[in-house]
């Protein structure tokens, strides 16, 4: 099995325990899941993510490369080099400052995609689009961001999103469904300006 910090950071560990991606704690990855969960005598089913966009490379590990390439297509920011800016000069408010936090708490494991009937990323994009959507550092790209990695993702071969919530209701950092709304607002608008 793939496995790298220990500390439910990485999203390395693909796992389904027992049926579930990550197994059956809420919030928790699968590092995190410790045998006093389980019975004494309980049979535990471990399994690799059975995902199209993410083929098995080897036993339980999975290749999730698909979600660098989205990334890729429109994760990041630009800003002018030379002098760091006072941290003070671009205030931002609480509310949106949170919601940003709270969508850059996702570390791409893949759980999302792996809960899903269908497939779909569309967690995973929403929340990379959402953290930078609503920050003012993250405007210069914004229109052009949510069509390059919603495109990358459907080129990729993920599936459509039906609105189930399994993705939320799996997802070990409680990535919220909200992030979806905004990811398909914020593509909406990219596209009437196009």
């Amino acid at each position: 099995f793939d496995h790298d910090c220990r500390e439910g950071i990485c999203g390395m560990c693909s796992l389904y325990i027992n049926g579930h991606p990550h197994g059956p704690a809420t919030g928790a990855t699968t590092c995190q899941l410790y045998m006093r969960r389980f019975h004494d005598g309980e049979t535990i089913t471990v399994e690799p993510w059975r995902s199209a966009a993410f083929p098995v490379i080897k036993d339980l590990m999975v290749d999730r490369n698909a979600f660098d390439k989205i990334q890729q297509a429109g994760g990041y920011v630009s800003f002018n080099c030379g002098g760091a800016k006072d941290a003070n000069s671009l205030p931002i408010a609480k509310t949106a400052a949170d919601a940003a936090m709270d969508s850059a708490t996702c570390i791409g494991c893949g759980a999302c995609v792996a809960a899903c009937k269908n497939g779909s990323a569309m967690l995973f994009v929403s929340a990379k689009v959402s953290q930078f959507a609503l920050l003012p550092q993250g405007q210069v790209e914004r229109a052009r961001r949510a069509r390059a990695m919603v495109k990358k993702m459907d080129e990729l071969g993920f599936g459509n999103c039906t609105n189930t919530g399994a993705c939320a209701a799996e997802c070990p950092k409680c990535i919220s469904l909200s992030n979806i709304a905004r990811l398909n607002r914020e593509f909406i608008k990219a596209k009437i300006k196009e």
